[in-house]
């Protein structure tokens, strides 16, 4: 499938292991569960979670232990953040270009990058909205979210 916003096909990422049963994995799915409590009290993303429980603790794969995706453990112990983590890199992104363009006014490369990210945050809200993990109400509006993220 081709990238968003450009022509370019890729194959880069990591591939998840074809066997569901992991013979070396010595956590139960509760332990598992309070691991994910402990790193998300750290204030990690979702993403990270998953990546300091497979690099540290050796776990390849939450949801084939314990049933349920890492969110959905978050969801269910209300640690899960109000915006959601795609959503929340892509403001940051914005927010990034945005100060960038304020001290250099003639970027227009960055001018049409900023474009192409507010594009994707506009289609991502839709989503959320329709699969209701924002609310209805909710507003993308680059100023006000600029001071809620600092």
């Amino acid at each position: 499938m081709a990238r968003m916003h450009s022509g370019k096909k890729g194959k880069a990422g990591s591939k998840r292991p074809s066997v569901k049963s992991f013979s070396w994995v010595r956590y139960k799915p509760r332990e598992v569960e309070l691991l994910i409590v402990k790193l998300a009290k750290e204030e990690k993303t979702p993403s990270m979670i998953g990546m300091t429980l497979r690099d540290t603790y050796g776990i390849p794969d939450v949801e084939a232990i314990t049933h349920k995706r890492i969110s959905a453990v978050l969801a269910e112990k209300k640690l899960l953040q109000e915006i959601p983590e795609d959503l929340m890199a892509l403001i940051k992104k914005s927010i990034m270009i945005r100060k960038h363009l304020e001290t250099n006014k003639k970027d227009m490369p960055a001018k049409r990058g900023l474009e192409l990210t507010e594009s994707k945050i506009r289609r991502l809200i839709k989503y959320f909205k329709r699969v209701k993990k924002l609310p209805e109400e909710w507003k993308y509006d680059p100023d006000r979210i600029r001071l809620m993220i600092k």
